[in-house]
């Protein structure tokens, strides 16, 4: 069962550990290229800090965002401020969301996220974790998937293996740690099963998009392609 008061927690440590990497730079870092293409680090500062909003905006029973448009607007917008004003910006936006959290509410409802997609209340947290996690190695200031809790890890690559459950586009594919733990992801398209075997962070930098997944091994057939996520 997702505990949603233990991944506050967690939301709430991780960010402080974003802020803290990142107050140690300048404000040359926020111009500088992220590892996603096309972005700054200044955008993907400015995503997290809108994200959090919109996360807010979802347990309130608000539209996550007015738009796409208006959601990629926004970013653009914010990408250029400097590093103070980005920093407390991701702060007050993150203690909004803390409190938000923290206050009693059913659990158990659905709420509306992005493109029809609906959770439960209770996995907002997490998804809120998945942002900071991700994107705090995403500015490659030094935070690496290597560093990422082995909780964390399991639980993403759990999140991911059923969101490509089926899908009409993956081969069944089963994947296997270093240390055997495993899942079947995939279905939807012919051939496999494939076998994919590696080190956590490996499987989950393939399954987010963040590795290419040269530090796996494949067996019966190519590595599959991903759809975005």
């Amino acid at each position: 069962m997702t505990d949603h008061a233990h991944d506050l927690a967690s939301v709430h440590d991780a960010t402080e550990r974003l802020l803290n990497a990142f107050g140690a730079l300048d404000n040359a870092a926020v111009t500088q290229s992220s590892r996603l293409p096309g972005w700054t680090r200044g955008h993907v500062l400015a995503h997290l800090a809108r994200n959090a909003d919109a996360l807010v905006n979802v347990l309130e029973g608000r539209p996550m965002y007015p738009s796409a448009e208006a959601r990629e607007a926004d970013i653009e917008r914010d990408a250029p401020r400097p590093l103070d004003v980005q920093l407390a910006d991701l702060r007050a936006t993150g203690a909004r969301f803390q409190e938000v959290g923290a206050a009693p509410a059913d659990w158990s409802r659905t709420v509306a996220l992005r493109n029809g997609v609906t959770d439960r209340a209770a996995r907002v947290p997490f998804r809120r974790l998945i942002e900071v996690e991700l994107h705090h190695v995403d500015l490659g200031i030094g935070y690496e998937l290597e560093d990422l809790s082995a909780e964390f890890t399991e639980r993403e690559v759990r999140f991911l293996v059923a969101r490509f459950k089926g899908h009409r586009d993956v081969p069944t594919t089963r994947l296997t740690t270093s240390d055997g733990r495993a899942w079947t992801t995939g279905g939807g398209a012919p051939d496999g099963p494939v076998e994919v075997e590696g080190p956590a962070a490996d499987l989950l930098g393939w399954l987010a998009g963040r590795r290419d997944g040269s530090g796996l091994t494949v067996k019966n057939g190519p590595l599959p392609a991903l759809p975005p996520i």
